[in-house]
């Protein structure tokens, strides 16, 4: 009597490989993508509001101030109306600053690297396992800030960015002080009423148009006497 084969269990690859890519932590790829995106077309909105730098540079419009007002308000109103200019400017500052000291460079990408994947584009399930260790969101946050604590003030990352900040900060502010301000239009720097604020004077218009017709409707018609 012929005895019949062995049953081997037959396991599906597929189902093996989506339990095994289930079970490790995938990165948020798309959120990061779309935090880019939304990165990118935000500064491409904000640089093409930024002035002229020929307008920026005119030589023909520095003088000395009179004094530490006038000085003060040069400022303040080159501030207003340069501002994307100026920010342009410090950004500048400090990305040359960082070329030139490629060590600071590379500890700052590892950080923000760090904080982008470990924490703010990882999704919260499945929790973060290191070396054989689980953390919790709250124990990423807390390592996160004390390496970063640790990176800006063991490094000469913390030297080499308040440097480069103090030094852009020199920069606009001595510009905005020299830079006389009379030939600009600064009446066009007062900003339009969007957002919360275009909602609360839409409010406003229509309570004052329905109190009118309220008012108008509720008054008494006098008859006009014919002669």
């Amino acid at each position: 009597m012929s005895s019949s084969p062995p049953i081997l269990p037959i396991s599906n690859p597929s189902t093996i490989s989506t339990t095994e890519s289930s079970s490790q932590a995938p990165i948020a790829t798309p959120a990061f993508r779309s935090f880019l995106n939304r990165l990118a077309d935000t500064g491409r909105a904000a640089l093409s509001q930024r002035r002229p730098w020929s307008e920026l540079l005119d030589r023909s419009a520095f003088s000395k101030p009179d004094s530490i007002s006038d000085a003060t308000s040069r400022l303040r109103k080159n501030l207003s109306y340069f501002r994307l200019n100026y920010l342009l400017l410090i950004a500048s500052v400090l990305a040359l600053s960082l070329l030139s000291h490629p060590f600071s460079l590379l500890l700052l990408l590892s950080l923000l690297s760090a904080w982008s994947f470990l924490y703010l584009f990882r999704p919260s399930d499945p929790p973060l396992v290191l070396l054989g260790r689980t953390f919790s969101d709250r124990e990423t946050l807390a390592l996160l800030s004390l390496l970063s604590a640790l990176v800006v003030f063991l490094t000469s990352v913390g030297s080499v960015l308040i440097s480069a900040l103090l030094l852009g900060f020199a920069i606009v502010s001595a510009h905005g002080a020299f830079r006389v301000p009379e030939d600009l239009f600064l009446d066009d720097q007062e900003p339009a009423a969007v957002g919360f604020l275009s909602f609360l004077g839409g409010a406003a218009s229509s309570a004052a148009a329905a109190a009118a017709a309220a008012s108008a409707a509720a008054s008494p018609v006098v008859p006009v006497a014919r002669a």
